[in-house]
């Protein structure tokens, strides 16, 4: 799993600028305007062989009136309780505000690292402004231009340094590793309850305390799961969240480590921004997933709803548009049981092999119907295919021109070859190797 570096602040410091300049690319929306990173923006990098998940979170402001601003203020909070290294970003021009002490006193009751930036120092005259924010009694201010990209190096050395060792914890390989995944108040908690058949107890946020992950193995019906990390689920129940692009930081942790991801959509509200935001992260980590529309004995119904809502899913959820949908209610209990099942199926269909002689011929099959487009005037031709990897399925393609593999052509033969291999429902990925 990943660590995860967040880049906390008040507004308009830069930290979108210097977010992108360490990725490299631009990414993060970049204005002059305080306040136009209102949501959490986030992005896998890696720096010398280390890799880790970068997060630039919206301006922190404590005595904000305006509504925005304190979700912005309270998801910079749950950003530093879920990081575990956080780069503290300073406008050196401005120079020390009250509102920055006042962060400094929350990241210090985090007792995380922390790396302490004054940005904005674009010329050598303007390294003298650092000398301001030693006043916060800190050991060490860097300053750094992320505009210009003047001590971004010497930066990424120090996160390089504070990111912590993972010890791999022993593979099971027979306990299915299922993380339940959702916006907040879509009935997490809920959910899990009714799964294991028990409630568990409750423990209340209490900002700035570091974050315990809990993973409660269960064993049902013969099979065994591994539910991760739902200490955060119920933590996070507790907690009346405004930000709801929180979830996504929550999410990435889970949906690196599990097998199955359980999507919770809420069955009144229908498909929001951030549940298509975890959508693309489950795709994008390739994770098998099932999508849970909970709290369905709430949502007006007729003869047609099912069909009408799994059609708005797709539409709305297309990353995952091969995912079963479920309809449940983690409060009556209505068809719950029927979520283990599904997991237990996707799991096994995940990891399943398929023989070398019948992946060639789908292939041959699929490339007779629809031949890959020539790139820049060459003709992509494929020779041979073979499974390299289970959840997911994983196949190579020995081809004459990889590069050359548009990505809607690659679309197209994922999701014949789901239809041809019977993978109905789990990602597959398609790798492209040049053979000589």
């Amino acid at each position: 799993m990943k660590p995860i570096v967040a880049v906390v602040g008040r507004p308009n410091v830069g930290k979108s600028t210097l977010f992108n300049k360490i990725l490299g690319k631009k990414k993060a929306i970049v204005h002059d305007q305080p306040g136009v990173t209102r949501d959490l923006n986030y992005a896998d990098t890696e720096e010398l062989g280390r890799s880790f998940t970068l997060v630039d979170t919206g301006g922190f402001e404590p005595d904000a009136g305006n509504i925005i601003t304190k979700q912005v203020r309270d998801q910079a909070r749950l950003a530093i309780e879920d990081a575990d290294v956080i780069v503290f970003v300073m406008d050196a021009r401005v120079g020390l505000t009250p509102q920055d002490t006042e962060l400094v006193d929350m990241l210090r009751r985090a007792g995380k690292p922390v790396i302490y930036v004054a940005n904005k120092i674009d010329t050598p005259r303007q390294a003298a402004l650092v000398a301001d924010f030693y006043s916060l009694g800190v050991d060490e201010i860097m300053g750094v231009s992320a505009e210009h990209g003047l001590g971004i190096t010497e930066l990424l050395d120090e996160i390089l340094k504070r990111l912590p060792e993972r010890d791999e914890p022993p593979i099971d390989e027979e306990r299915i590793k299922v993380a339940i995944v959702g916006r907040p108040n879509v009935g997490k908690s809920s959910l899990l309850n009714r799964l294991i058949g028990k409630s568990r107890s409750i423990v209340s946020d209490i900002a700035g305390t570091t974050r315990d992950s809990v993973d409660t193995p269960v064993d049902l019906d013969g099979r065994q799961y591994l539910f991760i990390d739902t200490a955060g689920i119920r933590k996070k129940s507790k907690v009346s969240l405004t930000v709801e692009s929180y979830s996504v930081m929550e999410a990435i942790r889970s949906i690196e480590r599990c097998d199955v991801a359980l999507l919770l959509v809420d069955g009144k509200e229908g498909v929001m921004t951030q549940d298509e935001k975890i959508a693309g992260i489950i795709e994008d980590r390739k994770k098998c997933c099932a999508v849970i529309v909970n709290k369905w004995d709430l949502a007006e119904k007729d003869t047609h709803t099912v069909e009408y809502a799994k059609e708005t899913l797709r539409n709305k959820l297309p990353f995952i548009a091969y995912a079963p949908v479920l309809f449940t209610s983690a409060l009556t209990g209505q068809r719950v049981p029927k979520v283990l099942e599904t997991v237990s199926d996707l799991f096994e269909r995940g990891r399943s092999k398929v023989a070398t002689s019948a992946l060639n011929s789908a292939l041959e099959s699929i490339v007779a119907r629809k031949h890959p487009p020539a790139s820049r005037g060459r003709e992509v031709k494929f020779y041979y295919m073979t499974q390299v990897g289970v959840l997911p399925p994983t196949f190579l393609i020995f081809c004459n021109h990889p590069d050359g593999v548009e990505d809607s052509y690659v679309r197209f033969l994922t999701s014949s070859l789901r239809d041809a291999l019977g993978m109905d429902g789990i990602p597959l990925r398609v790798v492209f190797k040049q053979r000589h």
